[in-house]
């Protein structure tokens, strides 16, 4: 097949504005896209595929609107799939038709031959899992605010103790709740040793340095592309209120740039979104990586190519390991 008619597989639900934009541009240089839900499967995503005799995997992957062969696609763009459903099957059944789903579906899905991932999703999967990441940003040489992860409140109120402020961050996002059948995030906090009782002894909990900040960094890797963007809110949280962010595109310092290029090597990664927190002193301090983050809201406000640079990664189905800076 000639690569130009080699299809881009999107794995996302049915509601990412961010996927679409990037599917309409694709959709303009003439390259053809299949979208799918692995929450659709079986009703509205069918596949067979055969290995064996030299041959990695061939066969179709088809939705109810495209089709393509699985050893045709060119780059997959794992996003944010919803969770296989099988409501209507008994809860013993529904368990065992969830597992094959993800082993079948999911093992072709991540073993497409000559594809490019953005991410590949066991990749995507290592990096979501916190501790992981901070190991690898601090052998990667990134700043890292220390960082505690216990299920004992006396551990905690003495982390709190000692280092005076430290706030508590989710493990796991994003994390709901419904209350009063509105949904409702768990966000991050300061903290002091008076704030910490004994319900930590129920699970797992993240404290960790506050970082004495002046803004915040969003630093996101699209393949061989860098875009560095300050944000200034005064907010602890950055995330709580986008009304009251301003933006200015920066550029990486050499420091942060060496182990960005470690990091995402180390972790097999082509797209990640960085956010850092950036002291008085210039210090950009990691705290964490979003191997499939957003993009699409930055956009406006910046100025910069985000769709465009995702679209000609996915249209291009490789990446060359050399950064070029969107700045």
């Amino acid at each position: 097949m000639n690569t130009r008619d080699r299809p881009v597989l999107v794995v996302t639900d049915l509601y990412d504005g961010t996927a679409d934009l990037v599917i309409t541009e694709l959709h303009g240089r003439g390259v053809p896209v299949v979208r799918l839900d692995t929450g659709e499967f079986p009703t509205g995503v069918t596949f067979s595929a055969a290995a064996g005799n030299g041959i990695e995997w061939a066969g179709e992957l088809r939705t109810n609107t495209r089709a393509a062969d699985v050893g045709d696609i060119r780059a997959l763009w794992y996003r944010r799939p919803s969770e296989f459903r099988f409501d209507h099957l008994d809860p013993q059944v529904a368990t065992y038709a969830t597992l094959h789903a993800r082993y079948g579906l999911g093992g072709v899905l991540a073993s497409l031959p000559g594809c490019l991932y953005v991410n590949h999703p066991f990749r995507a999967g290592d990096v979501e899992y916190k501790p992981f990441q901070l190991a690898t940003a601090i052998k990667s040489g990134f700043r890292v605010p220390r960082t505690l992860i216990t299920s004992a409140p006396q551990s905690a109120r003495d982390f709190a103790r000692e280092h005076g402020r430290v706030i508590f961050k989710p493990l796991a996002t994003p994390t709901y709740f419904d209350e009063n059948n509105v949904a409702k995030t768990v966000g991050v906090e300061l903290l002091g040793p008076e704030d910490i009782d004994d319900s930590v002894a129920g699970t797992a909990h993240l404290f960790q340095v506050a970082v004495d900040k002046v803004a915040d960094v969003r630093l996101t890797v699209i393949g061989d592309r860098v875009f560095a963007v300050r944000i200034d809110s005064g907010l602890l949280d950055w995330r709580t209120d986008y009304s009251a962010l301003t933006y200015t595109v920066i550029e990486t310092p050499r420091g942060v740039d060496d182990a960005l290029r470690r990091f995402m090597d180390d972790r097999g990664l082509v797209y990640g979104a960085f956010d850092f927190a950036l002291d008085a002193d210039g210090t950009w301090w990691f705290l964490e990586c979003n191997p499939s983050g957003q993009f699409l809201w930055m956009e406006p406000p910046t100025g910069l190519p985000l769709t465009s640079a995702m679209a000609d990664l996915l249209m291009k189905g490789e990446v060359t390991g050399v950064f070029d800076y969107g700045i």
